[in-house]
């Protein structure tokens, strides 16, 4: 459908204006964001379109329609990101496609991951998803380890076979000190990414920023931004 094609690549244009002049406000290069188009609840098809206009990374949430989605793309050089809460019954599936997991917020997901690389003989990348409105010691509304709990999980991945540690993944809390304060809870993440890179230099991954606030989170300094709305339309409810 070329009607279809020509409304992604609209919308991919504006999105791409968005982070060009985020960055040019923030005094950075264009080249310092990844753009991640968040493709959860549409088709394969639209994946090859996307792949068709230059986008090479995409996110899934769940593995039920990712999996399926991501053989129907394999022949494409598309870099696949699991943004969601993982569970560890679904380790096994993500990790046959997932080349960054951006959601690993406990140990014991961090062993089933480790276990699930080796067998395949992949490595998987590893983001920690940090909870802006998790006390310490627990997990945040949406998932997430409190940024308390950073250093301690961060050593478990860098130790764990079959997994690379690149960084940390936030989503602005709904509630708590920093619900309704996009900036502020970005510029905390990037707090606790600093402090992250002091053990580990090479976990320089930040991801924050979706399609209402990408402003604010590449403003902050995130490296990577993940879209979905904004580049495919808004999206279906789901039953």
């Amino acid at each position: 459908m070329t009607d279809r094609r020509d409304e992604i690549a609209t919308n991919l244009a504006k999105v791409e204006e968005r982070i060009a002049a985020a960055c040019a406000a923030a005094g950075r290069r264009r080249d310092e964001v990844t753009l991640i188009v968040v493709t959860k609840t549409y088709p394969a098809d639209d994946v090859r379109r996307l792949a068709s206009l230059g986008v090479r990374h995409v996110a899934e949430n769940r593995d039920q329609d990712a999996a399926p989605k991501a053989a129907a793309c394999s022949d494409l050089s598309l870099s696949w990101h699991f943004v969601g809460q993982l569970q560890t019954n679904k380790v096994r599936s993500v990790v046959g496609y997932a080349d960054v997991v951006q959601s690993v917020d406990r140990a014991r997901l961090v062993t089933a991951l480790s276990r699930e690389a080796e067998r395949a003989g992949r490595e998987v990348g590893c983001l920690l998803q940090v909870a802006l409105d998790a006390g310490e010691g627990g997990r945040g509304e949406r998932g997430g380890v409190a940024p308390g709990g950073v250093g301690e999980l961060a050593a478990r991945v860098a130790d764990a076979p079959g997994l690379r540690l690149d960084g940390l993944m936030t989503v602005a809390p709904l509630t708590g000190e920093y619900a309704g304060r996009q900036q502020a809870a970005f510029e905390r993440l990037m707090d606790v990414s600093a402090g992250l890179r002091r053990d580990h230099p090479a976990a320089t991954m930040v991801s924050a920023g979706m399609s209402a606030d990408l402003e604010q989170a590449v403003a902050a300094g995130a490296t990577h931004v993940r879209v979905g709305t904004a580049v495919l339309g808004v999206r279906p409810v789901l039953r």
